[in-house]
């Protein structure tokens, strides 16, 4: 890797020196700098060189290239191929710099931020690409870490910071880290530059989650956890500052080893053009020998050849492998060279289009839509899997405090129209109120205690810090957990400011006056408990427990009199159908008795050894009981814009969306429901087993129950692969064929559509579990479970992990094409690892964005990138594969039949220049219009009708029995133009003015043009939509060679171009002869004839899907599909109140303990050290 660390390889660690960047520089660690490039100056001629030559068609015409120049053995000129294979690979060479530049140009925006970094006894400012291991570096709030650092000391108590690591496992809520003691109280750069010991550091490697070191200062040595390691693409948060040495930099930081290389990827169509190259090659190949062998039995049989030519009949096998070669060049353009530089023009100019489409530019962060490899543009058309991370990509990373319920009545900061309070057929007041209604109601009404106690409990039960800014005054939340910090939000939106914060207690501000109270306990929330609670004491003396948690845990606690637990839980159903993440919020008076005996059971268990988390929640049990229910509180954690709608509208097109995330089981699930993701009527499958076998054993049971009310379900092991065509009729020999060859991967592969009829269902794994699902025995039974299932969501996973689950879908799922997108650096492994990565370049950064094949602004662009754009390129490129393949075959067909009237001469019957043209002037412009501008069908209909999607994920445009229909008719073509103009060239037909009879030039090129015409005509049968261009392009190509040719015929041979095949005035001959225009005007229409029977045959007796949407959008014919609305309303309703009563997300997402004793140490009205 690079210049990287040489003395790691034989160390088990390396060793750090602090303020001794001499001792460190002798270590040879690896610098700071980071390239995502796919090239650089060294290896771009080798690896684009091997990737252009991977193409086989590229491969084919480099051999052609080569034996053209061997001697006299090539009918053509012997710069024919050499100069377009140049051009084309020139072509490709530029395109690949220009998009492997943008991506060193972010690598050196990145390499060129700025840190602080320890000189002498000040920090002085120097680029990211200078760091070396040993570093002191100064982080400042906002800022990222540049390496993976070691924490020595920060702006808080005990060396406390808050870091945000979305960038590296997705998650939204703040994480502390924490210094050891001893180096707590360097607080000043002096104190810094005077430290001196060493650091015993681990290797790199790429764990996120460990670390293990020792600092040695002096004669004692300390150990290292992850608990001090900063890593790098985490970002510090509310800490003012931090020191901390650099450990691991550049490409040995363990995000960068989370990393992969920048794959190579091919779409599914470009291997399979590749396979019908190999299949063309082969054609060539045998049609060659054929006419070698015909020449061969010439030379054998013919006294021409031994009298008069003088040739040694001998000889004859000795030339056979040199005629082969002959034939070999005099055919090689049945593979189209033009081809593939077609491809990457037209998929460039695509690219561009997405680029500049408004609908997917995003006004409010001045982002537009940005195609950074264009190459993979047509498999945005096939898509069957797409994996999206949450946080970032289909939320936008911010909760807001909504709605809340207090004594029975319900309040929201925006109250829409249909929500209002109005009075029912009852007699009962329904709706909500807005919060102004709640200000007036705390101060009189009749809930006006029950109001209070609320907002007191928002503002005092929780483990936030306040912080003020000593510039604006305003105060900023230190929340471990978003939640917590919406809800404090929320309590100072009402009027209840939290401010101070003391190892014993806490202060709010109401109503301009400021309360204290007394922090007794902290009962911590964990994922058994679904609860957290604070014991305190109030200025008047009196002891309360204040309770918020999971409306299920709440409930079961309340004591007898709770007048308002009916009206809470119709509130909290219709917050939970909102999407809205839910507490419910309790609390009593303790008497100070109780407290007294209460608090030695639980000072007992806060001193337990063993078991000491389990004996804390038996003691929180004592006291949080006989509770009286305040209401309940609703968070949004939102979405963004349009991610519902288009969820709904890729589930309609056949896409299955897996979402990846390192966020909580319970955030997962509940933002499942909210994107609808996961619906009412789904069964939802929850593993979280905690062995091998038990995974093993659960997934298996699950699949065999799955399988049991599936009849027709395969069982993972024997699942055929969904084919590309069926395997019936022509498509099915034609696929047989292919894989007697090998070139159709055999083994078992679980079938892509193996959904079956039965309930939906949702699956739902965690990571640690995950783990042992992607084990090699367990992997497959847990691919058929997901397979079966509409919805799959992986809770705490890795970025590995990410990576892991979309490399087993591609590998295991027969013909599948996968997608994945995310935002931040964590979703790097898994962009790469998928055929189409989408960036979000969303609020975690650009890490994604730089690493993906496209990039968008919002979630929901991948609607109109995938349904409109996708489809609209794959039908492009499908055409213009086929069109291609289709225009060469016709024309160099004609040479084959000529050789069987030339004597298998080798013969050619086109003047070199002329043919030469044919793929770079006048055969070119028909596949660029229908491949820049056809569209199928309109954006809007592709939208409206996304069931359309799956002609792509079926191959319906191109595939091994549509590709092979076009080759049989291109032959057809040749043979009926080749024919009809031998029987037009007959004795006299073409007789000139001045007596001369046509040559074989005359009729070569009188039969160029007839080709030309009907290429042309067929490239029109072939539009679907006709512009400006399609018209200049597709006509213009015949008026083109119209007008060039009479000049260059008449130039050519006066320049000593082509001096033997256009002399004899040519061009008046063909022009005056009335045999030329029978043939031009003739035989395109006869050739055409068929296709054209066809084609509306097929339309009219066998639509295709596509075929009945082409008619509506033509006519206008309005959308009478009856939708079911008010039925499918109904039943959701219902099936919402089930779903609702069997799980209902509530808002906690921070970590599962350890906040308690943290918020010990915090006194904000000290003042914090500058550092």
């Amino acid at each position: 890797m690079l210049a990287g660390s040489v003395d790691d390889e034989y160390q088990a660690d390396r060793h750090i020196y602090l303020n001794d960047p001499t001792r460190n520089l002798t270590q040879k660690y690896l610098h700071n700098s980071i390239s995502t490039g796919k090239y650089n100056a060294a290896s771009f001629l080798p690896k684009f060189l091997f990737e252009q030559f991977s193409k086989y068609a590229n491969l084919f015409f480099l051999f052609t290239a080569t034996i053209q120049q061997i001697g006299d053995l090539s009918p053509t000129n012997k710069f024919g191929t050499v100069i377009p294979l140049s051009i084309v690979t020139a072509a490709s060479a530029a395109k690949e710099i220009m998009e492997d530049m943008r991506r060193h140009s972010q690598d050196s925006d990145t390499n060129a931020r700025t840190v602080k970094v320890l000189s002498g006894s000040t920090f002085v400012p120097k680029q990211w690409r200078h760091i070396v291991v040993g570093d002191i570096i100064r982080v400042e709030n906002g800022e990222f870490f540049p390496a993976d650092l070691i924490l020595l000391s920060s702006s808080e108590p005990d060396a406390l910071c808050y870091i945000e690591t979305s960038n590296l496992d997705g998650e939204t809520n703040l994480k502390i880290r924490q210094g050891i003691p001893e180096t707590s109280n360097t607080l000043t750069p002096e104190d810094v530059a005077s430290m001196d010991g060493v650091i015993k550091s681990e290797l790199p490697n790429n764990s996120l989650y460990t670390y293990e070191g020792t600092l040695r200062l002096g004669h004692k040595e300390m150990a290292l956890d992850p608990t001090q390691l900063l890593l790098r693409g985490a970002m510090l948060r509310n800490t003012r500052w931090i020191y901390g040495v650099a450990v691991f930099t550049g490409h040995e930081t363990k995000l960068m080893k989370n990393a992969t290389k920048t794959p190579v990827k091919r779409t599914k169509v470009e291997r399979l053009v590749n396979t019908e190259i190999t299949f063309l090659f082969v054609v060539l190949v045998a049609l060659s020998v054929i006419s070698a062998m015909g020449a061969l039995g010439r030379q054998l049989r013919n006294p021409f050849e031994e009298y008069i030519l003088l040739l040694d009949p001998s000889t004859a096998f000795a030339r056979f492998p040199g005629n082969v070669l002959t034939y070999i060049i005099l055919f090689n353009n049945l593979i189209p060279l033009s081809l593939i530089v077609t491809m990457e023009f037209v998929k460039f100019f695509l690219g561009a289009l997405i680029n500049q489409d408004l609908d997917l530019y995003h006004e409010e962060s001045d982002t537009p839509a940005m195609a950074r490899t264009s190459s993979l543009i047509e498999e945005l058309g096939q898509i069957d899997y797409i994996f999206s991370d949450k946080t970032g990509t289909l939320t936008c990373n911010v909760m807001q405090f909504r709605m809340c319920t207090i004594g029975g009545i319900g309040y929201a900061e925006v109250v829409p129209d249909d929500k209002k309070v109005r009075v029912d057929e009852n007699g009962k007041e329904v709706g909500f109120h807005d919060f102004v209604k709640l200000k007036h109601n705390e101060a009189d009404s009749p809930t006006a205690h029950v109001i209070q106690e609320f907002c007191r409990l928002l503002a005092v039960c929780h483990t936030v810090i306040p912080e003020q800014d000593e510039e604006t005054g305003e105060i900023i939340f230190q929340a471990s957990s978003p939640d917590e910090g919406a809800l404090v939000k929320g309590a100072q939106t009402l009027g209840w400011a939290f401010t101070t914060r003391r190892p014993r207690s806490v202060a709010y501000t109401h109503g301009g006056q400021s309360y204290e109270y007394e922090i007794l306990n902290i009962c911590e929330f964990n994922s058994t408990r679904k609860r957290m609670s604070a014991v305190v004491r109030g200025p008047d003396g009196k002891i309360k427990i204040y309770v918020k948690g999971a409306d299920t845990v709440i409930l079961e606690r309340l004591g007898h009199h709770n007048p308002y637990v009916e009206t809470t839980c119709a509130h909290l159903e219709e917050y939970a159908n909102e999407g809205l993440r839910t507490l419910c919020i309790a609390y009593r008076d303790v008497s100070d008795e109780e407290y007294a005996e209460w608090a030695k059971v639980y000072e007992k268990a806060a001193t337990t050894i063993n078991n000491r988390g389990e004996m804390l929640d038996k003691a929180a049990e004592l006291i949080e009981k006989d509770l009286f229910l305040l209401g309940a509180t609703a968070i949004e954690d939102r979405l963004q814009d349009g991610v519902p709608d288009a969820i709904h509208m890729l589930a309609q097109a056949n896409i299955k969306l897996w979402v990846l995330t390192g966020d909580r089981q319970e955030t997962a699930i509940n933002i499942g429901y909210s994107c609808k993701l996961i619906t009412e009527e789904m069964s939802m499958i929850v593993c979280n087993q905690t062995t091998h076998f038990e995974t093993k054993e659960y997934l298996l049971g699950k699949l065999n129950a799955v399988k049991g009310s599936i009849s027709s379900a395969p069982a993972p092991e024997a699942a055929a692969p969904s084919p590309v065509v069926n395997d019936y009729g022509f498509g099915g020999y034609v696929k047989k064929g292919y894989a007697m060859f090998g070139f159709e991967k055999k083994g078992p592969k679980i079938n892509k559509d193996a959904l079956g009829d039965s309930e939906p269902l949702a699956l739902v794994i965690d990571g640690r579990t995950l783990e042992y699902a992607l084990e090699d025995d367990i992997k497959l039974t847990f691919l058929a479970l997901a397979t079966m299932c509409r919805a799959v969501i992986c809770c705490r996973v890795s970025p590995l992990q990410k990576a892991l689950v979309v490399k087993l879908v591609k590998k295991n799922v027969a013909e599948c094409v996968t997608l994945a997108i995310g935002d931040g650096a964590n979703d790097v492994s898994m962009i790469q690892a998928a055929h189409v990565g989408v960036g979000i370049s969303g609020m975690e950064g650009l890490q994604a964005a730089r690493a993906a094949d496209f990039a968008i602004a919002q979630f929901r662009f991948l609607r109109k990138l995938l349904l409109v754009h996708g489809q609209w390129a794959y039908n492009r490129m499908s055409k213009l594969v086929l069109y291609s393949f289709y225009k060469n075959i016709t024309l160099y067909l004609i040479q084959l039949w000529f050789t069987f009237d030339n004597g298998y001469s080798g013969q050619t019957l086109f003047e070199t220049w002329t043919q030469a043209a044919y793929n770079i002037m006048f055969a070119v412009f028909q596949p660029i219009a229908i491949g820049i501008f056809d569209q199928y069908i309109f954006s809007r209909n592709l939208e409206r009708y996304p069931q359309l999607y799956k002609l792509g994920q079926t191959g319906e445009f191109y595939n091994h029995g549509i590709f092979w229909s076009w080759i049989i008719n291109s032959f057809a073509h040749s043979f009926i133009m080749y024919y009809m103009m031998h029987a037009i060239y007959g004795e006299g037909a073409m007789l000139g003015r001045e007596g001369y009879l046509a040559n074989i030039w005359v009729f070569g090129e009188t039969l160029y043009t007839a080709d030309l015409i009907t290429i042309t005509i067929k490239a029109a049968l072939t539009c679907s939509t006709w512009v400006k261009f399609t018209n200049i392009a597709v006509w213009g190509s015949i008026g083109l060679w119209l007008v060039l040719f009479p000049i260059y015929a008449t130039i050519g041979p006066m320049i000593g171009i082509a001096r033997m095949e256009l002399g004899q005035n040519m061009v008046s001959f063909m022009l005056s002869s009335p045999a030329f225009w029978y043939g031009i005007i003739i035989m395109p229409i006869v050739t055409n004839l068929r296709d054209f029977t066809w084609r509306y045959f097929k339309r009219q007796a066998l639509p295709r899907s596509y075929h009945i949407v082409q008619e509506i959008q033509k006519y206008n014919i309005p959308d009478f599909r009856p939708r079911m609305e008010f039925f499918r309303k109904a039943v959701t309703k219902v099936r919402q109140f089930q779903r609702v009563k069997r799980n209902r997300g509530f808002a906690f997402s921070q970590s599962d303990s350890g906040q308690a004793a943290l918020i010990r140490l915090y006194d904000t009205t000290r003042r914090k050290p500058r550092g």
